[in-house]
């Protein structure tokens, strides 16, 4: 589906299928309420899905993939290089996604859509529209049209995975530099000053800081990104894996599948996707509360609350995968406890 396409089909969720939901939980053996935010869970579920017993059985996490010349500019405490090195610990089932998606029963799909690696190594999905992004500090990061092609790859990996049955996908990504492009997004989209939203990222020190706000505040004043056309956003201070997971989004809105969102890579990629068709946020669940003072403010702006708060900022989709249990036992509560008829009153 082309992008055009997509929007078309992202419909406002079940509002049957919603009340039907609520009534549901209302009758079973608990007070009004008492399951709290697991409640609210099961009645999105349930909207999205057009059903009052939603399932999470089948899911997966997307690790997009991508470099980022503004990783030039030394925003980051790790090489370029690292990109690559963890693609390949991904391969080897030994990075952090890895081990918790294997927890949580989760496929990891691992998508290069914009990295520097030139060796295609299978178990790697390879749809790469250029070898990383321009330095976004000394012009735009990408053309419009890589940000559309990106976005393309994107949604055609929520197709393959509707057409697998999955019924529920995680966000994940891995970039060396990719905080700086995600801090960019949220300011110029949102209008937050550069400093509020920028922080450690890898784990640069506190002197290094101001030079990594410094950087994205450049890139701003040197592409006059327009907040009113994410596209725009996207290809000037953005990033293909980013684009990529845009392309998530909507290709699984459109195919009516839930979307946990991990943290604040992930989250430009949200932002920017109900940016594009409001109707996307609709399918969102926001796993958990990243440490990068971004996240926040976009989750706020989305109309989005986090599940957990575990002070992690790592990303390849950790904080997704380890909400996915609770999305589980929502819909194990609706359709397995009791209802008070059920006892007679």
């Amino acid at each position: 589906m082309m992008l055009m396409t997509v929007k078309g089909k992202i419909a406002e969720l079940d509002a049957a299928a919603m009340t039907a939901a609520r009534e549901r939980w209302d009758q079973l053996t608990k007070p009004l309420g008492a399951l709290g935010k697991l409640e609210e869970i099961g009645v999105k579920l349930s909207g999205i899905q057009g059903t009052v017993y939603p399932s999470v059985a089948r899911r997966a996490v997307v690790v997009m993939c991508g470099d980022h010349g503004v990783a030039a500019e030394g925003v980051s405490a790790y090489p370029a290089d690292v990109t690559g090195l963890m693609m390949q610990n991904f391969l080897k089932q030994k990075a952090a996604i890895n081990v918790l998606a294997a927890q949580a029963g989760a496929e990891v799909l691992i998508v290069d859509v914009g990295s520097r690696v030139e060796e295609k190594w299978d178990g790697v999905l390879h749809r790469k529209v250029k070898a990383g992004t321009d330095n976004m500090a000394q012009g735009p990061a990408m053309t419009r049209d890589e940000v559309l092609q990106a976005i393309q790859v994107g949604v055609e990996v929520a197709d393959d995975l509707k057409a697998r049955g999955v019924e529920v996908v995680a966000l994940g990504e891995m970039g060396i530099g990719n905080t700086t492009p995600s801090a960019a997004m949220a300011s110029v989209l949102i209008g937050y000053p550069v400093a509020a939203l920028t922080g450690y990222g890898t784990g640069i020190t506190v002197e290094e800081k101001p030079r990594k706000i410094a950087v994205i505040e450049k890139a701003i004043e040197v592409n006059r990104p327009d907040p009113a056309d994410p596209l725009d956003v996207l290809a000037k201070v953005g990033g293909l894996e980013i684009a990529g997971l845009v392309g998530v989004i909507l290709g699984a809105a459109a195919n009516k599948m839930a979307v946990v969102v991990d943290g604040v890579i992930a989250g430009a990629a949200a932002l920017a996707a109900c940016r594009i068709e409001s109707n996307a946020g609709c399918y969102l669940f926001a796993s958990h509360l990243s440490q990068e003072p971004a996240h926040a403010v976009m989750l706020q702006e989305i109309g989005l609350s986090p599940l957990l708060t575990l002070d992690m900022r790592l990303g390849e989709g950790t904080g997704a995968v380890l909400a996915m249990p609770l999305l589980e036992a929502a819909t194990r509560l609706v359709a397995e406890m009791a209802t008070f008829a059920d006892l007679g009153l």
